[in-house]
C-alpha cells in the first residue's frame, strides 16, 4: 500500500511539473558557429516557441567537434526539459566518424521532433573558371590538388556530401573543416577556398547578390526555388544525394509528459502557414510527427551514412 502510495505522489509530482513547464527559459543549444544554416533554422523556431510557450527559448552556439561538444553539453545536462539540443545531420554520422564519443543520440538523448530536411546545394566562389558540376569535375581533374571544399566541420553532411562527390567522380579535393558552416561560408565568399556543399538556409543570400555561383543541386530532385539548375545526379553523378536536417532533442531520462509537449508545440509551430513558407523561402521542408517518428528516422540516417563514411575512409579523433 505505502508502495503504491508514493508511485501515485511521484505521478501526479510528474504531471504538475509537465502542467508547469516552462516556468523559466529554455536553452536551444545550436552545436555550430551563429550564422549557419541551423542557426538561422533554429532562431525563426525559437521565436514561435517563446511566443507559444510564454517562455524564452533562447538559442545558444556551442561549436565544435562537428556537433560533439554542443550535444555532448545536452546529453550532460539535467533531463528537465529546460536544456535542448538542435541538431543536425552530423548526429547520425559521427557515430561512423567518431572512434570515441563522449554521447550517443539515441542512448544518451530522447528525441523530441525531426524538425525539417534541408537541400543542400553545390556553390563556388565567383573566380572559379566554371558554370557547371561537370566544368567542375574537369577542372578539379586537369589541376589536381588545387581545389579546397569547405565544410561546417568533420562529420557533418556538408563534409560527407563533398566526400561522396569525390567518391564517385574521382576527383581530389582537400576539405577544410570549421566550426559551422557560418565561419565556412565567409572564407567561401573571401575566396580562401573555391567550393562547399552548403545547405541553402542562409546561402541563397549570397547567391542572389553574386558573391557565389551554384553548379548543382545535392538533392535527389531540382529545387522549385533553383528550377533552372540540375542536380549533381542529373549533372552525371549517378545515385548522387545529400541532404542534412535538422531535429530536436532532449537529454535521455527527460519526463515524457514534458517530451509530449514539447512536441506538440514544436508540430504547432511547424504547422504555421508562415512559418511553413518561411522555411520554403530557405530551402528547408517542414516536416514534424512523433518522437517515435523520429527516432526511426535517425536510426535509419545512422546506418544509411555508416557505409559511406568507411568507403571515404574519414576518420575524426
Amino acid at each position: 500500500m505505502k508502495l503504491l502510495l508514493t508511485l501515485a505522489l511521484s505521478l501526479a509530482a510528474f504531471a504538475a511539473q509537465a502542467q508547469a513547464y516552462p516556468d523559466r527559459p529554455v536553452k536551444l543549444i545550436v552545436p555550430f558557429a551563429a550564422g549557419g544554416s541551423s542557426d538561422t533554422v533554429s532562431r525563426i523556431i525559437a521565436q514561435k516557441l517563446t511566443a507559444s510557450m510564454g517562455q524564452t527559448f533562447v538559442v545558444e552556439n556551442k561549436p565544435g567537434a562537428g556537433g560533439n561538444i554542443g550535444g555532448d553539453l545536452v546529453a550532460k545536462s539535467a533531463p528537465d526539459g529546460y536544456t535542448l539540443l538542435f541538431a543536425a545531420g552530423s548526429a547520425a554520422i559521427n557515430v561512423s566518424l567518431y572512434s570515441t564519443m563522449p554521447f550517443h543520440p539515441l542512448k544518451d538523448l530522447d528525441p523530441v521532433i525531426h524538425i525539417c530536411n534541408v537541400t543542400g546545394i553545390l556553390v563556388a566562389h565567383p573566380s572559379v573558371p566554371v558554370k557547371t558540376v561537370q566544368e567542375f569535375i574537369q577542372l578539379a581533374k586537369d589541376k589536381p590538388g588545387t581545389m579546397n571544399f569547405a565544410s561546417a566541420g568533420a562529420g557533418t553532411v556538408i563534409h560527407l556530401a563533398g566526400e561522396l562527390f569525390k567518391l564517385k567522380s574521382g576527383v581530389q579535393m582537400t576539405h577544410v573543416p570549421y566550426k559551422g558552416s557560418g565561419p565556412a561560408m565567409m572564407d567561401l565568399i573571401g575566396g580562401q577556398v573555391q567550393v562547399m556543399f552548403a545547405n541553402m538556409p542562409g546561402t541563397l543570400q549570397h547567391v542572389k547578390v553574386g558573391r557565389l555561383k551554384v553548379l548543382g543541386v545535392t538533392s535527389s530532385k531540382r529545387s522549385p526555388l533553383l528550377p533552372d539548375v540540375p542536380t549533381i545526379a542529373e549533372s552525371g553523378i549517378d545515385g548522387y544525394e545529400a541532404q542534412t536536417w535538422f531535429g530536436v532533442f532532449a537529454p535521455a531520462g527527460t519526463p515524457k509528459d514534458i517530451v509530449a509537449k514539447l512536441n506538440a508545440e514544436f508540430n504547432k509551430a511547424l504547422s504555421a502557414p508562415e512559418l511553413t513558407e518561411h522555411l520554403r523561402l530557405e530551402g528547408a521542408e517542414a516536416i514534424g510527427g512523433t518522437p517515435e517518428e523520429f527516432r526511426t528516422f535517425v536510426r535509419g540516417e545512422i546506418d544509411r551514412w555508416a557505409p559511406v563514411v568507411k568507403a571515404a575512409g574519414v576518420k575524426a579523433n
